[in-house]
C-alpha cells in the first residue's frame, strides 16, 4: 500500500497505559490488515464499514503471545499501527449551509454524535492540514473531506467528555477544545427572561462573557438575531474568518449562542450576520462592554478586575432622596475637561477640584461609546461599554471610585431616545429592522438624522431598561440624566401635519414610550437603593416626577423620574440677564414666573453645556455692559440661581467666568486662572464665590430641605420692576427647626441705600451672609458689615422692617442672627 492512501486514512491510535503489575503485558499486535480506500459505492454503507473496522480494532486490540516472558510487564509495549476507520462526512446540505453561513444548529453536524457501529466525529477548520481527536489514552487522525471539513467514526459507544481537537497548519499545531461538543451555556430561565423582556441582567447572559463551561475555558458569545438566517462569531482569535465558527440558534428566543474555548479576555471579535437576503454583514456587539478605540469599531472580550473602596459612600448615599437633599452639580465632558488626560489622571485631578468647590455631583455627559466625538457621546454605538478614548471600563470605575471616596457623587447622560445610522452598529442590525421601528417615518428621527428605537418591542425595551440598571450596578453610578425625553414623549416630535400617526387613542402621545420610561424607572429605583433619575423634558408634560402609580387629570401615570430639568427657568432668565439693566423691567416677569410652576415637579436648575455652544455665547459672554459689569451679572446671577427652589447644574468653564464658548476640541480656558495673567483674579474671584455659594448652601437647610414643598418659598418683594430687584424669603423643612434666609437680587449697576424690605418679627437681627459684590470676588465691596435690626414698621405684609444696602448688580443673602 502507497504513502498516500495512509495520509488520506481515517486512522486512531490507542495511546499506551501503564501495564498491570500483576497481569503479563501484551505482545505487540500483528499489523492489521490495510482497507483501501472506499470507493463511492462504499461510501453509501458507513455501517458496514463501521462494523468491519470495529471488528479489526478488536481483533488487534485481544492478540497476545503465549511466549511473552513474564518481566515484559514493566515495558511499555509499542504503539499499535493505525486502524482504518470508516469515515461520516457532513451531508451535503448541512456542508453547503456552514459554508454559506446560514446553518441555524451547527452543533447538530459539527462535533460528536452517535452513528451505527460507534461514534461519528466532524469538524469543520478551514486551513487546516489535519485534524485529530485526542483524549488522555486516544488519539485518532479524521479524513480531510475538503473544505475544511474532517471526519470519522470511532468505534466508541460515546464521546469521551473532555476530548480535544489537534489541529495541524502550515506553520503551526494547536490543540483545544471541540467548540461543537458543549451543550448550551445559557440556561432555559434566561432564556426565558429574554422572550419575555424581563432579563434585569441582560448583560450577564448576552454579549461576551469569558467563563469555565463544562470543565473548559473559553468565551461565551451571545446575540440577539431574530431575523439572521445564520450568525457567526468573527476575530482575531480566528483571523476574522468565522467559517468554522457558526452558532446555533436557540429556539425561538431569536438568541444565537457560541462558547468558544480558549478565547479569552482582550479578543477583539465581531458578528458575522446572514442577513434574509442573503447578504452578510459584520456587526459590533450591542452588548460589548469594552470597545476598540474610534476609529476603530470592534468589540472586546472583557474580564473587570477593579476593586471597589467606595462602600461607605454606597451605604450613605439612600439615607437621603435627592429632592430633599443639598445637590448641585458640576457638568463635565471628560475628553475635554483637561485634553488628554486617561480616566486614572483624571482620578487624581477631578474629585480634589470638584470637592474643593464644594459641589455634591459631577454630571458625565455621555460615556458610552460613540464613533463621532463631535457628538459630544450623544449618538451612541456601544451602550454597554465606556468610551475607550480615556481607558478601559476598569479605568473608569476606578475614576467613579475616586470620586465617591472623595464625598462627590457621580451623575451621566444616558441616551435611549435614538441612536446612530452606521452600518456596523444597531441600524439594520440582523437585515431589517430590529431596534428601531419598522415604520420608517416612526424609525427616522427628523432632527438628528439618526433612528429611534421601538419602545413597542419587548425585547428593545429590556435592552434599554438593563443598560440603565447596568451602569449603577456596574459602575456605581449614582444618578441617570436621561437625554432628550421629550422626543420620546411625542409622535409628532418635530413633525409636521401628515408626518406621524396618532396613537390607538387618537392622541399625539407615544404610548410605548411612556411605557418603556415608566418601567426603566421603576426598575432602577427597586434595584438600586439611592440612585436618582433625572428628565431632560422640555415640554409641560403632567407628572414626570410623579410616581408611576399615581394617575395625573391626563390619565397617565407618572412617568416616575426623582427629577426635571427646568428648562423654562433656564431660558426665561437667561432671557432676563442678557437684556441691558434700563429694559430689564420690561420683562421682569420673566424671573418671577418660574414660582407660578416650581412645585409642579422636583426641578433642576440647568446651565449646561448647550447653553454656552454653537453662537450662545458663555454665561458671562450673555451678560450686557463692560467687563466689570458682566463680571457682576454674571455672579448675581448664580447667587440668584443657588437660592431659587430646585437644584443647581453648572456646566464647566462656567465656575470661573471663561469668555470663549465652550468647544469640545480644547475644553475650558485654564489659562485664565494662571497668575501670571493681567486679568486672573477677576476669573479667580468669580470661581472663589462659586466655592462660598456651595459652602453657605451645604450648611443652610432653607435652601434645600424645602424644594419641592410651597411652604420653603415666600416672595418678600416679586413687583419692584422698576427697581430690578427680587427678595424672597426660603423657609426649611418644618421640622428641621432652622432659621429662614432672605435673598434679595439686585440686577441695576447702581447702589440702593436703605432699601425696605418686610421680613419676620420674632428675629432681633439679621446677618449678611453671602454678597457677590465683595471684593474678593471681584466686586465693588458694598456691604452690610454689621448686623441689621428690623424695625417695628410694616412693610410688604410683614411686622417688621429691614433696611439694608444694596450693591449694584448682586445678590445677597440674610439669615437671622
Amino acid at each position: 500500500m502507497t504513502t498516500p492512501f495512509r495520509k488520506e486514512a481515517s486512522s486512531v491510535t490507542r495511546r499506551p497505559r501503564k501495564p498491570s503489575a500483576e497481569a503479563p503485558a501484551p505482545a505487540p499486535a500483528p499489523p492489521a490488515p490495510r482497507t483501501p480506500e472506499p470507493d463511492p459505492a462504499e461510501r453509501k454503507a458507513p455501517a458496514q464499514r463501521t462494523a468491519k473496522a470495529a471488528r479489526a480494532a478488536k481483533a488487534a486490540k485481544s492478540a497476545k503471545s503465549p511466549r511473552a516472558p513474564r518481566k515484559a510487564a514493566a515495558k511499555t509495549p509499542p504503539e499499535p499501527p493505525p486502524v482504518a476507520l470508516a469515515v461520516s462526512p457532513v451531508p451535503e446540505g448541512d456542508r453547503v449551509r456552514l459554508l454559506e453561513g446560514t446553518h441555524h444548529d451547527p452543533h447538530g453536524v459539527l462535533g460528536a454524535h452517535p452513528v451505527p457501529g460507534g461514534t461519528a466525529f466532524r469538524a469543520l477548520r478551514p486551513y487546516a492540514k489535519a485534524v485529530a481527536v485526542v483524549t488522555k489514552d486516544l488519539r485518532a487522525e479524521l479524513r480531510d473531506d475538503g473544505d475544511g471539513f474532517f471526519s470519522a467514526v470511532l468505534p466508541l459507544k460515546a464521546a469521551p467528555d473532555d476530548y480535544r481537537l489537534h489541529i495541524t497548519y502550515e506553520e503551526a499545531e494547536l490543540e483545544i477544545h471541540d467548540a461543537y461538543r458543549f451543550l448550551p451555556s445559557l440556561g432555559d430561565f434566561d432564556l426565558h427572561l429574554i422572550g419575555e423582556g424581563r432579563h434585569e441582567r441582560l448583560w450577564d447572559a448576552m454579549g461576551a462573557r469569558p467563563m469555565t463551561h463544562q470543565g473548559a475555558t473559553g468565551t461565551r458569545f451571545t446575540v440577539w438575531a431574530p431575523n439572521a438566517r445564520g450568525v457567526r462569531v468573527v476575530g482575531g482569535f480566528n483571523f476574522w474568518d468565522g467559517t468554522g465558527f457558526p452558532m446555533r440558534s436557540l429556539g425561538g428566543t431569536g438568541v444565537w449562542e457560541l462558547f468558544a474555548p480558549s478565547v479569552g479576555e482582550g479578543e477583539l471579535y465581531k458578528f458575522e450576520i446572514t442577513r434574509p437576503d442573503g447578504s452578510k454583514t459584520l456587526r459590533a456587539d450591542p452588548l460589548a462592554r469594552r470597545t476598540e478605540t474610534p476609529p476603530a469599531n470592534s468589540s472586546v472580550v472583557h474580564v473587570s478586575h477593579h476593586q471597589w473602596h467606595d462602600q461607605d459612600w454606597l451605604a450613605r448615599r439612600a439615607e437621603r432622596p435627592a429632592h430633599e437633599a443639598p445637590f448641585s452639580v458640576y457638568e463635565v465632558h471628560l475628553p475635554s475637561w483637561r485634553p488628554g488626560l486617561t480616566y486614572r489622571q483624571l482620578a487624581e485631578q477631578l474629585p480634589a477640584y470638584v470637592a474643593d468647590l464644594g459641589f455634591t455631583h459631577v454630571e458625565l455627559m455621555p460615556v458610552a461609546e460613540h464613533p463621532f466625538g463631535g457628538s459630544w457621546g450623544y449618538q451612541v454605538t456601544g451602550f454597554y461599554a465606556p468610551t475607550a478614548r480615556l481607558g478601559t471600563p476598569d479605568d473608569f470605575k476606578y475614576l467613579v471610585d475616586a470620586l465617591h471616596r472623595a464625598g462627590i457623587g457621580v451623575l451621566m447622560d444616558w441616551v435611549p431616545a435614538h441612536f446612530p445610522r452606521d452600518d456596523w452598529a444597531l441600524a439594520e442590525f440582523d437585515g431589517r429592522p430590529l431596534y428601531e421601528h419598522e415604520d420608517p417615518a416612526r424609525a427616522a428621527h427628523p432632527d438628528w438624522g439618526t433612528l429611534e428605537f421601538d419602545y413597542g418591542r419587548k425585547e428593545v425595551r429590556n435592552f434599554l431598561v438593563a443598560n440603565a440598571t447596568y451602569w449603577c450596578e456596574e459602575f456605581h453610578i449614582d444618578g441617570l440624566r436621561v437625554d432628550a425625553v421629550a422626543s420620546m414623549l411625542y409622535l409628532d416630535y418635530s413633525r409636521e401635519h401628515g408626518e406621524w400617526t396618532p396613537n390607538a387613542h387618537g392622541g399625539r402621545e407615544n404610548l410605548d414610550a411612556v411605557a418603556f420610561l415608566q418601567e426603566m424607572n421603576a426598575t432602577v429605583y427597586r434595584r438600586c437603593p439611592g440612585v436618582v433619575t433625572i428628565a431632560e423634558e422640555s415640554t409641560a408634560w403632567d407628572g414626570v416626577t410623579r410616581a408611576t402609580h399615581h394617575q395625573g387629570p391626563g390619565g397617565f401615570g407618572g412617568l416616575g423620574f426623582g427629577l426635571k430639568w427646568n428648562m423654562g427657568w433656564m431660558h426665561d432668565s437667561l432671557g432676563y440677564v442678557s437684556k441691558e439693566p434700563v429694559h430689564r423691567k420690561h420683562h421682569h416677569n420673566e424671573m418671577t414666573f418660574s414660582m407660578v410652576y416650581a412645585y409642579s415637579e422636583n426641578y433642576v436648575l440647568p446651565i449646561s453645556h448647550d447653553e454656552v455652544v454653537h453662537g450662545k455665547r458663555s454665561l458671562v459672554s450673555k451678560m450686557p455692559g463692560d467687563w466689570w459689569q458682566q463680571r457682576a451679572t454674571h455672579r448675581a446671577y448664580l447667587g440668584f440661581m443657588w437660592a431659587h427652589p430646585g437644584k443647581q447644574l453648572l456646566f464647566m468653564g462656567q465656575e470661573f467666568a471663561q469668555g470663549a464658548e465652550w468647544a469640545e476640541g480644547h475644553g475650558p480656558d485654564w489659562w485664565l486662572l494662571d497668575p501670571a495673567y493681567g486679568a486672573e483674579a477677576d476669573h479667580r474671584g468669580v470661581r472663589d464665590l462659586v466655592r462660598e455659594l456651595n459652602t453657605v448652601y451645604r450648611h443652610e437647610g432653607a435652601l434645600w430641605e424645602g424644594d419641592t414643598d410651597p411652604g420653603g418659598f415666600a416672595w418678600v418683594e416679586g413687583d419692584a420692576a422698576e427697581d430690578n430687584v427680587f427678595a424672597f424669603l426660603r423657609y426649611p423643612d418644618e421640622g428641621g427647626g432652622g432659621a429662614p434666609l432672605l435673598a434679595v437680587s439686585h440686577f441695576s449697576p447702581v447702589v440702593r441705600h436703605a432699601y425696605r424690605l418686610g421680613v419676620p418679627d420674632e428675629f432681633a437681627a439679621w446677618q449678611e451672609v453671602l454678597n457677590t459684590d465683595e471684593a474678593r470676588y471681584g466686586g465693588s465691596d458694598v456691604t452690610n458689615p454689621d448686623p441689621l435690626k428690623p424695625e417695628p414698621v410694616a412693610s410688604h405684609g410683614r411686622p417688621a422692617t429691614l433696611r439694608l444696602t444694596l450693591p449694584p448688580l448682586a445678590t445677597v443673602w440674610l439669615r437671622p442672627v
